[in-house]
Order: C-alpha cells, then sequence, then structure tokens
C-alpha cells in the first residue's frame, strides 16, 4: 500500500515512522537500518563528543546512501555548537531538536537547508516551536522514556491538544511501539509516530545487550519518572532509582539530587549494562516489549499491524 501525508513527503520516507534518538542507543548502525527499512534513523549526539558525532554521521551516510536519515540534538547538553556546527558541515537532511529553546537555533539550520523538527510537551512550547520556523513538532507524552516534560501530560490528551494548536505537522511519541498505537496516534491528529523503546530492544541498537534484555523483562510499572528537580527523566526500577527515589523523598535540594545523578548514570546503565548502579531509561511501553528484533523487522511489523489495524480497527 503507497502512504503519503504531510511527514513523508517533508522527510522524503516511505513510512511515516521515525526511530528516536536516544543517548547510548541510536548509533549509525540502528539509524541507517531504519532508514533503509523505509522510516527515518535519527543518530542521538547527546552522548557524543563532537568527532564521535561527525564520525557517526559520515558512516550513516555511506550505510544509507541517498536515503535520508537525521540527527537529534538535546540543547541542554554539552557541545551543541560544535554539534550544530557538525551537521551544517555535513549537509544532515534533517534535525530533531529537544530539551531547549527552538529559537536559538533553528534560524542557524534553517539557513543551512536543514529540516528542523522541535520535541514539545505542551501546545505552548509546539507554538514556539511554530513561531521559530520548525518544520514539524514532536508531541512527546508522559509515557516516553529519557527526558520527560515537567506536565506530564499524556500522549491521549497532548496529541489532539497539539494538532489544534499548530499548522505544521505533528510527529506523536510517548507508549508507541505497535501499529495499533500507532493508528490510535494518527487518528488523533498525528501524521507520523517517533518510536524510541521498541528500537532500543533491536539488534542495531548500541545499547548493552543486559539492558535489552532487562527492557524485554519489564511489566507494567516497572518504570517511574524521577528527579524532577533537576531534570525529568523516566527510568526503569533498580538500585539507582530507588536511592534517587529515597533521596526525593526526604527533600533534599538539587545540588543533592545532581551530586546523586553524578556522571556517567546513563553510559553505566545503558551502554556498559550495569543494572544495579546505572541509569536505565525507557518509556512505559517496555511493558509489551517481548522480544529484540532487527530494525527492518521491527519497521515491517508495525507498519503490517497499522495496516491490519485501519482495515479492522476493533480488536476481537
Amino acid at each position: 500500500m503507497e502512504f503519503s501525508n504531510r511527514v513523508t513527503t517533508l522527510l522524503d520516507i516511505r513510512y511515516p515512522i521515525i526511530q528516536a534518538g536516544m543517548v547510548w542507543t541510536s548509533g549509525w548502525k540502528l539509524a541507517s537500518a531504519v532508514s533503509n527499512a523505509g522510516g527515518l534513523g535519527i543518530i542521538g549526539s547527546g552522548s557524543m563528543y563532537p568527532d564521535v558525532l561527525r564520525t557517526h554521521v559520515q558512516k550513516c551516510r555511506t550505510a544509507t546512501g541517498n536515503r535520508p536519515f537525521g540527527v537529534n540534538i538535546p540543547l541542554l547538553y554539552p557541545h551543541v555548537r560544535e554539534h550544530i556546527k557538525i551537521v551544517t558541515e555535513e549537509k544532515v537532511p534533517v534535525v530533531f531538536t529537544s530539551a531547549g529553546n527552538p529559537a536559538t537555533w533553528t534560524p542557524v539550520l534553517k539557513a543551512a537547508g536543514i529540516k528542523v523538527i522541535h520535541v514539545v510537551s505542551s501546545s505552548r512550547f509546539a507554538q514556539k516551536a511554530e513561531a521559530a520556523g520548525c518544520d514539524a513538532v514532536v508531541a512527546e507524552g508522559f509515557e516516553a522514556g529519557g527526558h520527560n516534560g515537567r506536565e506530564e501530560t499524556t500522549s491521549m490528551v497532548l496529541i489532539p491538544a497539539v494538532k489544534k494548536s499548530v499548522g505544521i505537522p505533528v510527529i506523536a511519541a510517548g507508549g508507541i511501539a505497535t501499529g495499533r498505537q500507532m493508528l490510535a496516534a494518527m487518528v488523533l491528529g498525528a501524521e507520523g509516530v517517533q518510536v524510541g523503546s521498541r528500537f532500543v530492544a533491536s539488534i542495531e541498537a548500541s545499547s548493552h545487550i543486559d539492558f535489552k534484555n532487562r527492557v524485554i523483562a519489564a511489566g507494567e510499572g516497572d518504570t517511574m519518572l524521577a528527579l524532577k528537580k533537576v531534570v525529568p527523566v523516566r527510568l526503569l526500577k533498580n538500585k539507582f532509582y530507588e536511592a534517587v527515589y529515597a533521596a526525593e523523598q526526604s527533600g533534599v535540594s538539587v545540588e543533592v539530587l545532581a551530586s546523586l545523578l553524578g556522571k556517567g548514570r546513563a553510559r553505566k546503565g545503558m551502554f556498559e549494562g550495569d543494572l544495579d548502579e546505572g541509569e536505565l531509561e525507557i518509556g512505559q511501553v517496555a511493558a509489551i516489549i517481548d522480544k529484540i528484533l532487527p530494525a527492518a523487522e521491527i519497521i515491517r511489523e508495525i507498519w503490517q499491524e497499522f495496516l491490519d489495524a485501519l482495515e479492522h480497527p476493533l480488536v476481537k
């Protein structure tokens, strides 16, 4: 079935399925596999030094040929200026920005011919992204893994609210891992979906196999939003999370929480596989992910289920 809408046209992709640019998970191997399968692969630059990002961009371009791919740049992370310089020099087709003011860098990226999509957690921020010149927004609900909005608005509420507030295309994120969830997001007004947690449990993801196995073993209620005083992040419950939770309950200062977070927690957990002391970022939808698959197979499964659900929307 041929499918076309504003998101597939904007990004020049076959399926309106975008892989989230997640730290310690989304390197060139995952991004190129998703792009080659007809979606849009995203390199997660948040965990990369500038020279590492440049290498991943160049390898991704070689692996994808003429197919588009993108880079996610969290604006609160270090090296933002260097990362912006690299994506413009390397002529990356699409940049997803997040965790910051889109007005700062969107004009620079647009002047370089790059399409810019900003991740938002509210209608107000979506309107700011549109005013800044972004080509589309990602409406990321409270269910999402990793860094999250303070508003705690779920995807079911956020997607139609953002759709109503802006004229640019809306891409839904947060709690989406299946074709039926994708259809639900589209019915609510999205024109594409950004999928993160499902691609963590992919062969090509650079996350540690122990973390992948912990993700597919997760059940309902195994993730919680933490560190709202510092920067909200959804984590799998483990020894590190319990220490964070205890500290938050005791009312410690932001400085104490930041010191508890320390440096390298995300790398320790997701990349090195320390399931006790590491930060394990994943979305609520991990509860329904039960296998590790190649990225192309994940794309195929999501799209086929989307088509089946479109034809037979009621679950028997």
